[in-house]
């Protein structure tokens, strides 16, 4: 996986990076944000089902971060962030099956394909032996989660399913401890390696989503 410079070393602060980079980034949450009821039905099956795809599964980023990390600082953290993720995923299955199958924009589609790849990146990342590196993918993942779950509560309310509420750790947590344990130079850039991974697999994701709907309105 080559690694990437997203964060330079007189970087943002990591809130407003993911802020930057990840999800909110996106054209199509953009479209989204501006307007909900721009989706079709077909349209919010995508989202669940590849949503799902990529983070429904156990064990998941934060599950495999936690088996890799042995600072005691982030134990609370990680906890929290497991069980947390661990009603998402729930919350995801819920939303996939309401919302019902996909379809294919077109015959050779490969998009199945490419996001259990995705999902295949981001388990190589969370089980990294580089000290921080599945830390900052956890940390990005949370952080992102943000911005992703609004659309989630709308998606719910639209197909009749009852929003959960959010179990995640705080923003402000999850600032805090990677503040606390980004204090060697290696460390840092170890976390920041694996923030980066994390929002371009999810920037990829929303391009893919928004490719699908384009292609399906050009036909």
């Amino acid at each position: 996986m080559p690694e990437t410079n997203l964060i330079p070393s007189t970087r943002p602060s990591l809130l407003d990076h993911v802020s930057s980079h990840g999800t909110q980034s996106a054209s199509y949450m953009q479209l989204i944000r501006d307007d909900f009821s721009t989706l079709s039905g077909i349209d919010i099956a995508d989202i669940a089902h590849f949503l799902c795809v990529l983070h429904g599964r156990h064990p998941g980023v934060v599950d495999h971060a936690a088996n890799k990390t042995a600072d005691m600082e982030a134990r609370e953290w990680l906890v929290e962030a497991m069980d947390g993720f661990s009603a998402e995923r729930a919350f995801l299955t819920k939303l996939t099956v309401a919302a019902g199958p996909i379809s294919g924009v077109r015959a050779e589609d490969q998009s199945n394909a490419t996001v259990l790849a995705q999902r295949k990146a981001l388990e190589m990342l969370s089980q990294s032996d580089r000290n921080g590196c599945a830390l900052g993918a956890s940390f990005a993942l949370v952080l992102d989660w943000q911005a992703i779950r609004p659309l989630l509560e709308k998606i719910a309310i639209k197909l009749s399913v009852e929003p959960r509420e959010l179990t995640l750790p705080s923003s402000q947590a999850t600032i805090s401890l990677n503040a606390e344990l980004a204090q060697s130079s290696a460390v840092e850039r170890a976390i920041n390696f694996g923030v980066d991974q994390i929002l371009t697999q999810h920037r990829g994701l929303w391009q893919l989503l928004e490719a699908r709907r384009n292609a399906r309105n050009a036909g």
